[in-house]
């Protein structure tokens, strides 16, 4: 029997900081399995502009990159999400 091929979800981490809302805002392009588990991230040099991804995740934390984060909430209505 052939193996399954897992599904790709594209998700947009939004990394920003709820203390000092001066410091500026990351964003990342994360590939993730099913479960969750992050394949590939991406850094973004400027915020997106249309709705692309399957979800939106947040870290408020103000830290500097995903590896460092150790929780994220999920943003269910978010402008950037695309319609299913």
């Amino acid at each position: 029997m052939a193996k399954k091929e897992a599904k790709k979800r594209k998700v947009l981490v939004v990394l920003s900081n709820r203390w000092n809302r001066n410091q500026k805002v990351k964003f990342f392009e994360v590939d993730a399995d099913e479960k969750g588990q992050i394949l590939k991230e991406y850094p973004l040099k400027a915020p997106p502009r249309e709705p692309l991804y399957d979800e939106v995740w947040e870290n408020d934390q103000g830290k500097p990159d995903i590896a460092s984060c150790n929780r994220f909430r999920r943003k269910y209505p978010h402008p950037l999400e695309k319609a299913k």
